[in-house]
């Protein structure tokens, strides 16, 4: 496994970095060092890799080398004019991040979207993956849910916002703070932001509906994996966690009661605890 002794400050959280991916401006963050541990966020409006994984990214950074960017077509990476957004763009894209860092090897954390795409990196080499972590992630048995129609249905408005995080994410409405809601939409509405969340869900030669996958793709997997659930989760089920559970041939799960989507900001520090002795860092 690729391993980094240099020291990533948490101080650099924040602002982030950027590389080039394939001729893409791609930003990310990378604090602590050691054994990499790869997040990749969902796919809502407004989202990137530091909304998703703001409070995760500084506790695992005190026991690993924790990354996470901003996936083509989301947060502060380029949007090239020509792209096509796919799942196949998604996953090239993260394999690139990894290739442009020389990261031969890592753990993924993927939440929602980026539990989908840490499965098709599965089915494309194994060998490069240790552990599997996937968050509130979509699978099989997966329908259009309510709480996926609202993501979709979205227009950019701080009012908008609110309502969808508050009745989509998070269990408890507090979480749902006057500062992550203005991060959320100022995101969502930034130039070409939502031009591109339309172009994704919406156009026929883009993702839509071509993120499905087969009980055979799911079989085929065979890297440890935790699923982690919230069991009010509106917009993926439990049910499907409980599906891929028994589909998954070496598959753990881990459901928080009273939690929805966001079991990693509903439930920080209990999330934080469960990955973190998952993925082998804690000791």
């Amino acid at each position: 496994m690729t391993t980094s002794t240099a020291s990533h400050s948490p101080t650099d959280l924040v602002d982030g970095a950027f590389i080039d991916v394939r001729g893409t401006s791609t930003h990310y963050h990378d604090v602590g060092s050691g054994t990499p541990v790869l997040f990749l966020h969902g796919s809502g409006p407004g989202v990137s890799a530091y909304a998703n994984w703001q409070h995760a990214l500084p506790a695992v950074a005190r026991h690993a080398r924790a990354l996470a960017l901003d996936i083509v077509g989301f947060g502060h990476t380029e949007r090239p004019a020509d792209v096509r957004y796919s799942l196949r763009t998604w996953t090239d894209h993260v394999w690139g991040f990894l290739d442009a860092l020389g990261l031969e090897k890592v753990s993924i954390v993927g939440n929602s979207l980026g539990g989908r795409i840490a499965l098709q990196m599965a089915e494309d080499d194994q060998d490069r993956l240790d552990r599997l972590v996937l968050m509130g992630a979509p699978g099989v048995g997966m329908t259009m849910t309510k709480g996926l129609e609202a993501l979709r249905a979205y227009e950019p408005s701080p009012e908008a916002m609110r309502d969808l995080l508050r009745g989509h994410f998070a269990v408890d409405p507090d979480l749902i703070t006057d500062e992550l809601v203005q991060i959320r939409y100022e995101a969502s509405a930034a130039p070409g932001a939502h031009e591109a969340y339309r172009l994704m869900f919406f156009h026929p030669d883009h993702a839509g509906g071509q993120l499905a996958i087969t009980e055979e793709q799911v079989r085929a997997v065979t890297r440890p994996t935790l699923l982690v659930h919230g069991r009010e989760d509106n917009i993926v089920p439990v049910d499907v966690a409980l599906t891929m559970l028994r589909l998954l041939p070496n598959a753990d799960l881990h459901v928080f009661a009273g939690c929805g989507h966001w079991t990693q900001i509903e439930r920080a520090g209990d999330f934080n605890d469960v990955i973190v002795q998952y993925l082998g860092l804690a000791g």
